[in-house]
């Protein structure tokens, strides 16, 4: 029960957090990318925001390759198992958690770009 309260404050506190740390980020976009262009200093035409998307898109799709790999893993247990109660029932528990994990996933990659593309309109003012 603790687990799930626990788990439940952390998702409440990243729901709170993360739209207010990405309006801020939003807010500071001059990043001085043409003066140090003027210097001769390498600079980068795209956006730190565009950078910081790439980045969580790629984080969880890492993720959801070891959520897929560890429903693969109880697959591979339940096969050996050998007709094992116990055994078969640790490989249920492997791949109902693989799953619960990629739904998870899932919905915090859709949460993140309901949030950018709205971020995105709001600021550019669409």
């Amino acid at each position: 029960m603790i687990k799930k309260i626990n788990l439940f404050l952390a998702l409440a506190l990243a729901l709170i957090i993360f739209p207010a740390l990405a309006v801020a980020v939003q807010a500071q976009a001059d990043l001085g990318l043409n003066e140090a262009g003027s210097l001769g200093l390498p600079n980068s035409v795209s956006d730190p925001r565009a950078a910081a998307v790439n980045t969580v898109k790629y984080l969880m799709t890492f993720l959801g390759i070891i959520a897929v790999v560890v429903v693969l893993l109880g697959g591979f247990k339940w096969m050996v198992a050998g007709g094992n109660e116990d055994k078969i029932a640790d490989a249920k528990k492997t791949i109902i958690a693989g799953l619960i994990g990629l739904v998870i996933i899932i919905s915090a990659y859709a949460i993140v770009q309901i949030i950018v593309s709205t971020t995105m309109n709001v600021l550019s003012g669409a």
